[in-house]
């Protein structure tokens, strides 16, 4: 008799907004942190509102405001 085991795995994305308009498709799953972007800070684009850190130390940069992001966040878990 031939056993199979098939693994199920699920990939959770949410749709955020760069800058600029443009789409961005996060895996929830690799988000480490969120924080709002220094006002001083020039190393933003215009039109930032939320920064997220990944799990692998990359940062994105998003339209939404974190708490936006937050909602988003807890309506995928």
């Amino acid at each position: 008799m031939l056993c199979q085991t098939a693994a199920a795995v699920a990939l959770l994305f949410v749709e955020l907004h760069g800058p600029t308009g443009q789409r961005l498709y996060v895996n929830t799953a690799e988000i480490s942190t969120l924080r709002e972007p220094i006002e001083t800070s020039a190393h933003w684009a215009k039109g930032v509102r939320c920064v997220i850190i990944m799990t692998n130390g990359k940062f994105l940069a998003v339209a939404e405001n974190c708490p936006a992001v937050r909602d988003k966040l807890t309506e995928h878990k």
